[in-house]
């Protein structure tokens, strides 16, 4: 893991607001100490769950989407250190592993132009670059027989996530996307639209459900793709469970989970899914943040979940005086996960 960056004790402290009578989890997480092998401290340390951001956008970028995920980890680290610690749920519980560091590919997509297809090219090899180190370093965290939970970034990351998981455990697995998008798009280099197709592509990703797509903004050429393969990649929308009321939400909980939760699978969330939180794509229709939780709970619980990824939130995209908000809904999310697998030893 070269590319990390390790988060300290001392960075804690400086996140974390400490206030007499209260116990925060930035007191209680659990950091790599100075000096010594993260793999090696993962094998022996007892809490469960590695946080690791990944503060990037240019598989964003390189989707024509707006940049601004790579600000979610900073918001984020503020809130879950701000947590109170207490029998619900405990900070001993996570390990802060730290950043991954893409500054280089970051100030490099800056100075490209999507529309420019050399530029076009370049911005696909910068997420490739990416996704080699996302890769080596979910693979690493999951052989080690811990959960990642990453932070942060485009939904480009998702490829890195799916590929890491499948080779720690020596076979493919499967996901469920909560997303108003199917990042199932034609593999014309990489970005933030393709991360499932290119792990389906090269035999990392078995089978795939897709939680609530928006009807509006899924493509004919995407969905013909999907009612080839609906064996191992299927979908419901937002439209048929929200508006249409065709479908019952927790029917299709089960009808998702039965669909995928016979082997390891990754638990993936596209903040975009949801009405006015501040991402690359955001929209003013979608699934409600009591909805988004009950969906990581519900899944979190079951044994063969095998990481959560929650990306594409872009605080420097939001109100400036609540920009704290997308880290504080990710701080919900990330309890509700550990507090859903309180069960599962």
């Amino acid at each position: 893991m070269d590319n990390l960056i390790p988060f300290s004790i001392s960075d804690l402290a400086k996140v974390t607001n400490h206030r007499s009578g209260e116990v925060k989890f930035g007191e209680k997480m659990l950091t790599v100490p100075k000096g010594e092998n993260c793999i090696e401290f993962l094998k022996k340390c007892e809490a469960k769950y590695v946080l690791i951001g990944i503060p990037e956008d240019v598989g964003v970028r390189a989707n024509y989407g707006r940049p601004g995920a790579a600000s979610a980890w900073e918001s984020t680290i503020k809130s879950i250190a701000n947590i109170q610690h207490n029998r619900f749920c405990k900070g001993s519980q996570i390990i802060v592993l730290g950043t991954l560091d893409f500054k280089n590919q970051m100030d490099e997509a800056k100075n490209l132009d999507f529309n420019a297809t050399n530029d076009r090219k370049k911005l696909s090899e910068l997420v490739n670059q990416i996704d080699k180190e996302v890769v080596h370093t979910i693979t690493s965290i999951v052989k080690t027989g811990k959960i990642p939970i990453i932070i942060g970034g485009g939904h480009n990351n998702a490829y890195g996530n799916i590929k890491g998981t499948a080779l720690a455990h020596g076979k493919p697995i499967n996901a469920v996307n909560f997303d108003a998008h199917s990042d199932f798009r034609i593999l014309e280099g990489r970005h933030s639209g393709n991360g499932f197709s290119y792990a389906f592509e090269e035999g990392f990703l078995k089978k795939y459900f897709i939680f609530g797509l928006h009807e509006n903004y899924t493509s004919k050429n995407v969905l013909d793709i999907l009612k080839k393969m609906e064996d191992r990649v299927t979908y419901n929308t937002y439209d048929e469970i929200k508006v249409r009321q065709q479908k019952n939400f927790q029917q299709e909980l089960n009808t998702a989970l039965d669909f995928i939760k016979n082997d390891a699978f990754g638990i993936e969330i596209d903040l975009d899914s949801l009405p006015n939180i501040a991402s690359s794509a955001m929209t003013l229709s979608g699934f409600s943040i009591e909805e988004v939780r009950q969906f990581v709970y519900f899944f979190g619980k079951h044994k063969n979940a095998s990481y959560l990824h929650i990306c594409e939130g872009a605080p420097e995209l939001g109100e400036e005086k609540n920009n704290h908000l997308i880290g504080k809904l990710i701080g919900y999310l990330v309890t509700d996960f550990i507090k859903s697998r309180k069960d599962i030893i």
